[in-house]
C-alpha cells in the first residue's frame, strides 16, 4: 500500500506555506515564491550553508540559522528579510568579494565591456567578462545588486593563482574568480562520481583545483561540463563561450544536440546505447525522425562535427550508432506512439522525398487525411533515386516508408502534379511542396549534349530505378560533391574498368564528405584535382574531353578560393562516357504559380516555410537547393507543425516514445582508459568485392563496438538535466539595495 507523504504547515514572512515534512526552510520559501539569497546552495546538491547568505529568523530559535540546512517544522514562523539580516548578508557578501577580482560593484553600471573586463578599483584584469558566463546571468553579480552593496570596507586580496588556458582543451579554469562555494566539487564527486577537482590546502590558502595542479585531462575529468553548469562566478567556463554573449546555452553545453537540424536528443540515445538499452535509444531517435535507418547510413552528421570529444581525440560515431539501433528495431517504440482522432481536413503533398514523407507522417498522426503524389515509380525522392543502393539498401528505405503508410499516409506513384489550383479544387485544405532538386545541370561547354554525356542526377536516377545504363570502359566524372562521388562509384559497379573524377579545386575544397572520398579512393577511383573542362568532342563512339590545369586564386562567393586557369596547360583526354555532377535544381511546373528565386528554388518563409500562395508550404531541396536528408526531414517537421496550426490544430508534433529521459553515470566513464579510447571503426566490405554488385558496403557496428562507443561519450547532455540555481526576482532587485541602508559593522 502506498503511503502519501505527510505535509506540514508553517508561516514565512506572514504567508501560510504547506510543504512535505522533509523540506528545508529554503525549499518551503521557494515553493511559496519567496526568495532567500544564497550562493553555495544548488537544488541538485547537498546543502551545507557555507556562504551564510540564506540566514533567517525563526521564532523560538536562537541565532540566525541558514535556511538551506534547517528543516521546516509544523507551526514554524520564519522571517527572511529584517534590517539585521540585511546588514549581516552585506557583511558576508563583502567577505566573499574580497577575494574576487571582479568585485561586481561597477560592471552593471557601465557600458557593455569588451573581451577584457578591468575592475576599476583593483585594476585586476581577467581575459573575459564574467558578468555573463556561458550566456547565463552571473549569480554573484545579481546577489550584489539584490543585497545592495555599493562599496566594500575590507582589504582586497588577489589570489594571484596562475592561469594557463592553453592547458585545457574544453574547460577553462580561472580560480582567481572562485569564491569557494564548493558546487563544482560536490557536482563532480557526489553527483557525477568522478572527483577530478577538490579543495586544496587549508584555511586562507584553500583553493579549488586538481591533484598536483594537473591539467583536467590528466586528473580523471570526463569533461561532462556539469561543474561549469553550477559555477556561479565564471571561474569555470566552456572554451569558446566567453566571447559569445548572445549564444544559445545549448549550443555550448550540448553542441551535438544543438547541431542536429531535427533536434534529436543525441546525448541521451548515445548514453542509452552505452547502457545496452537499444530499443529505448531507437525510441528517442524516432521521437524526431521517421527515418532512423536511412539517416544511420546517409546523414551528413553535423552532430559529429560538433562533438566535444573531438577536442580530446575523435568524435563519437553518432551516425553509426543510429544505424545500430535502427537495424535492431523490434517495434517497442510503437507502444507509446499515438495518433489523434481524424479531422475533416485533407492535405496534399507533392513529392515523396524525406521532406514530403516526414511532413505527411506527422500530419497523418495529427489526424489529417494525407495524400502524397510522386512522379516516379517508387517513393523516397532523392533517398530513392539519388543515393545508390550500396549506401542505402532499398529494403531499409522500404521498411521506413511502410511505417509512414501505416500511420495513414496515402502514396500515389507515377503521378506528376502540374497545378496547385487543381489540388485545391479536389478539396485539399493545404499543400506542401517537397519536389526535391531532380534536374541536373549541363556541363555548360560545347558538346555537352553529345551521346554518352550524362548529368549526375539523371544517371543516378536511372541506375537506382533499374534502367540499363552502358557507360563503357573508361568514365570521367566532373564535380566534387557527393553526387560526383556516388556517380563514380556507381559507374564502377556497372562494370567500367577505369573511373576518374575531375575537380577544379583541391581536396580541401571538395564539398563531398571525407569518408565518401576515402571510400572512392579505396575502390581505385582516381581523382584529378585542379582540373577544368573546356569542350566535349565525340568521335568514333568515343568522347574527347578538352581540359586544362587550374590554380587557386582569391575566395569567391562560396568562401572557397576561386579556380583560375593556367595559361598553356590545355590537354585532351579520351573517355567512353562523361558524367557531369556540377549541380542540380528543382523542376517547378509553371502551373504552380509560385514565387521562385535563385536556382529555380521556391521562396518560403524561414520560420514557417509558408510559400507565396495562401495554403501552400514548401521545404527540402525545392527550397534550399541540393542539401542533406536530415535538413529535409527538419523542414518536413517544421512544415507539418505550421500546416497543422493552419488547419486548426495546436501544431504540436512531438511525442515521447519511451520513459527513459535521464542520463546517469555510464560505467565506461569511470574507467581509467576513458580519455584515450579510440573511435570504433565501421567494418566494411573489402574494395575488391564491390565490382558488379550494389551490396551495402558498410556492414554495421557490432554490439560490443556500439556499447564501447556509447561509453566514450562525455555525457554533455547531463547538463540539461541540472536545475537552474535560484536567482533574485528581477522586479525586487532595485528595491532591495535601497531598504534600510546601514553602515557596515565590519
Amino acid at each position: 500500500m502506498l503511503l502519501m507523504a505527510e505535509n506540514i504547515k508553517l508561516t514565512i514572512d506572514g504567508i501560510d506555506v504547506e510543504v512535505e515534512r522533509d523540506a528545508t526552510v529554503l525549499q518551503a520559501a521557494q515553493s511559496a515564491g519567496i526568495y532567500i539569497p544564497t550562493l553555495c546552495y544548488h537544488p541538485n546538491l547537498q546543502p551545507y550553508g557555507g556562504c551564510r547568505l540564506c540566514i533567517v529568523e525563526i521564532g523560538n530559535m536562537r541565532g540566525l540559522p541558514t535556511a538551506c540546512t534547517t528543516p521546516a517544522t509544523e507551526g514554524m514562523v520564519v522571517t527572511t528579510n529584517t534590517p539585521i539580516i540585511q546588514e549581516l548578508r552585506r557583511a558576508f557578501l563583502q567577505l566573499i568579494l574580497t577575494e574576487h577580482p571582479n568585485d561586481c560593484l561597477t560592471c552593471h553600471r557601465r557600458e557593455r565591456c569588451g573581451p577584457y573586463d578591468v575592475c576599476l578599483r583593483h585594476v585586476a584584469v581577467t581575459e573575459r567578462c564574467v558578468s555573463c558566463p556561458n550566456n547565463k546571468q552571473c549569480e554573484l553579480q545579481h546577489l550584489v545588486d539584490y543585497i545592495g552593496i555599493e562599496e566594500t570596507y575590507l582589504p582586497y586580496r588577489y589570489k594571484e593563482l596562475p592561469v594557463d588556458f592553453s592547458r585545457e582543451p574544453l574547460i577553462q579554469r580561472d580560480y582567481n574568480l572562485c569564491v569557494l562555494c564548493g558546487r563544482c566539487v560536490q557536482m563532480c564527486a557526489d553527483v557525477r562520481g568522478i572527483g577530478a577537482v577538490s579543495f586544496i590546502n587549508r584555511g586562507f590558502e584553500t583553493v579549488v583545483g586538481t591533484a598536483f595542479d594537473q591539467p583536467l585531462q590528466d586528473s580523471g575529468c570526463r569533461f561532462c561540463g556539469a561543474c561549469v553548469e553550477v559555477c556561479p562566478t565564471g571561474a569555470l567556463m566552456d572554451v569558446g563561450a566567453q566571447y559569445q554573449p548572445d549564444c544559445d546555452h545549448e549550443s555550448v553545453a550540448v553542441p551535438c544536440k544543438y547541431a542536429c537540424p531535427a533536434g534529436i536528443n543525441v546525448p541521451l540515445y548515445i548514453y542509452l546505447i552505452g547502457e545496452g538499452k537499444y530499443q529505448e535509444a531507437l525510441a528517442i531517435i524516432r521521437e524526431k525522425v521517421p527515418f532512423p535507418g536511412s539517416l544511420g547510413r546517409v546523414c551528413i552528421h553535423p552532430c559529429e562535427e560538433a562533438c566535444r570529444r573531438e577536442a580530446l581525440n575523435e568524435p563519437i560515431s553518432i551516425r553509426f550508432m543510429k544505424r545500430f539501433v535502427a537495424d535492431r528495431d523490434n517495434g517497442d517504440w510503437k507502444l507509446f506512439s499515438k495518433k489523434l482522432l481524424a479531422t475533416d481536413k485533407k492535405v496534399a503533398i507533392v513529392g515523396s522525398g524525406p521532406a514530403g514523407l516526414t511532413a505527411g507522417y506527422y500530419l497523418a498522426k495529427a489526424g489529417h487525411a494525407v495524400t502524397v503524389f510522386e512522379q516516379f515509380s517508387r517513393a523516397g525522392g532523392m533517398m530513392r533515386v539519388g543515393i545508390p543502393d550500396y549506401r542505402l539498401p532499398p529494403e531499409v528505405l522500404d521498411g521506413e516508408i511502410e511505417e509512414i503508410k501505416n500511420a495513414g499516409v496515402d502514396i500515389r506513384l507515377n503521378t506528376r502534379i502540374e497545378s496547385i489550383d487543381g489540388l485545391f479544387e479536389q478539396g485539399y485544405g493545404a499543400v506542401f511542396l517537397g519536389l526535391g532538386a531532380h534536374r541536373g545541370m549541363s556541363l555548360g561547354v560545347e558538346g555537352d549534349d553529345s551521346p554518352g554525356v550524362f548529368d549526375g542526377a539523371s544517371f543516378l536516377r536511372d541506375a537506382n530505378l533499374g534502367v540499363k545504363v552502358d557507360v563503357g570502359n573508361k568514365v570521367a566524372v566532373i564535380g566534387g560533391g557527393n553526387v560526383a562521388i556516388d556517380s563514380a562509384r556507381v559507374a564502377l559497379r556497372l562494370g567500367t574498368k577505369e573511373v576518374s573524377i575531375l575537380y577544379r579545386r583541391t581536396r580541401a575544397e571538395m564539398p563531398a564528405s571525407s569518408e565518401e572520398v576515402e571510400a572512392a579512393l579505396e575502390e581505385g577511383i582516381k581523382i584529378e584535382f585542379l582540373t577544368g573542362h573546356l569542350k566535349v568532342t565525340p568521335k568514333d563512339g568515343r568522347l574527347t574531353l578538352a581540359c586544362n590545369r587550374m590554380e587557386l586564386g582569391e575566395p569567391d562567393a562560396s568562401g572557397r578560393r576561386r579556380p583560375v586557369p593556367i595559361k598553356g596547360s590545355e590537354f585532351d583526354a579520351e573517355y567512353s562516357s562523361i558524367i557531369g555532377a556540377i549541380g542540380q535544381s528543382p523542376d517547378i511546373p509553371d502551373g504552380f504559380k509560385i514565387k521562385t528565386g535563385r536556382g529555380n528554388t521556391i521562396q518560403a518563409d524561414d520560420e514557417t516555410l509558408a510559400a507565396s500562395r495562401a495554403g501552400v508550404w514548401a521545404g527540402g531541396d525545392a527550397v534550399t537547393g541540393p542539401d542533406s536528408v536530415i535538413r529535409a526531414i527538419a523542414a518536413g517537421r517544421t512544415a507539418a507543425s505550421s500546416i497543422d496550426k493552419y488547419l486548426g490544430g495546436d501544431g504540436i508534433i512531438d511525442e515521447e516514445l519511451t520513459r527513459e529521459r535521464w542520463i546517469g553515470i555510464c560505467a565506461g566513464m569511470t574507467e581509467e582508459d576513458f580519455p584515450d579510447r579510440a573511435r570504433v571503426e565501421m567494418p566494411c566490405l573489402p574494395p575488391q568485392q564491390v565490382d558488379g554488385t550494389f551490396t551495402e558496403v558498410e556492414l554495421g557496428l557490432t554490439e560490443a563496438g556500439a556499447v564501447a562507443e556509447g561509453k566514450r561519450c562525455f555525457q554533455c547532455g547531463f547538463r540539461l538535466q541540472i536545475s537552474p540555481a535560484p536567482m533574485p526576482p528581477v522586479e525586487s532587485g532595485e528595491k532591495a539595495g535601497e531598504l534600510d541602508k546601514v553602515e557596515s559593522v565590519v
